[in-house]
């Protein structure tokens, strides 16, 4: 799945150029970092557009305690607070703006589907074994794009706990799935926000604790009902139901997380 290492490199080094060397490293102006998507300007404060909710949906790991990155396409304080967590966290300037640095991290993140380098749909796929992401309240290819911003605070988490494996025991389900495995009806699971994760490295009270900064409005772990072997996380305040938008709900006893604890 690694493919096109090589042209992200090139095109992220020629970004990195002053204009009137670029045309010398690389031939064709449109050429693309990755088979996924490449942005073609810098991003900060007050821009606006798809390239911004691209880059939003990339940095939504790093929303900070209690908080998300809107998938609005503005580039507001969240955003901006956002992508200077990130760049702290993989060592880059430090400056709030997405431009050729950013961008080279994040080409290098990717794969070509999108998809963290770490993670990937099949793994978030109905947990039933069954594929395809038909079968929920929203149509395949909103449940597709929820999963992918899921996949990219995992992502987020993984690197916050340093670099070790997280697996997912349980991604989107369709409702048969979730009437199977004896999922709460409103399961975020059936709009492809959730994913219950485990590690062998870390702990479940780690991953509960971490999920707090990662953009994760719903995380149950240790201590709550059925979660003793792993740790549930959920995208609840980003899902578009009126009953669920502004919503926080955390319960991981055991960790010391309990509602409305920071």
């Amino acid at each position: 799945m690694r493919v096109n290492t090589l042209k992200r490199a090139a095109v992220a080094f020629a970004l990195a150029l002053p204009a009137a060397a670029v045309a010398t490293v690389v031939a064709a102006p449109a050429a693309q970092a990755d088979g996924c998507y490449t942005w073609k300007r810098n991003l900060y404060q007050g821009r606006s557009g798809d390239d911004v909710r691209e880059l939003q949906i990339r940095v939504a790991g790093w929303a900070g305690n209690r908080d998300i990155v809107e998938n609005d396409g503005r580039y507001g304080p969240k955003t901006a607070a956002a992508v200077r967590r990130f760049q702290s966290a993989y060592g880059l300037r430090v400056d709030g703006v997405a431009g050729p640095q950013t961008y080279g991290r994040l080409y290098a993140l990717q794969d070509n589907d999108c998809t963290p380098r770490h993670f990937s749909f099949a793994e978030m796929d109905d947990g039933c074994g069954r594929a395809g992401w038909n079968g929920g309240p929203l149509s395949a290819a909103q449940t597709r794009q929820n999963a992918l911003r899921t996949m990219w605070k995992l992502e987020a988490t993984r690197h916050s706990l340093g670099d070790e494996p997280l697996y997912v025991s349980s991604g989107f389900r369709s409702r048969a799935c979730n009437d199977q495995v004896g999922g709460a009806s409103d399961s975020q699971h059936l709009y492809g926000n959730a994913a219950d994760v485990v590690s062998r490295t870390s702990s479940l009270c780690q991953i509960a604790r971490d999920a707090r900064f990662r953009g994760f409005s719903g995380i149950y772990g240790p201590g709550y009902p059925d979660h003793d072997d792993h740790v549930h996380v959920d995208s609840r305040r980003e899902n578009d139901r009126d009953d669920t938008s502004n919503t926080t709900s955390w319960s991981a006893p055991d960790c010391g997380i309990r509602a409305g604890n920071d």
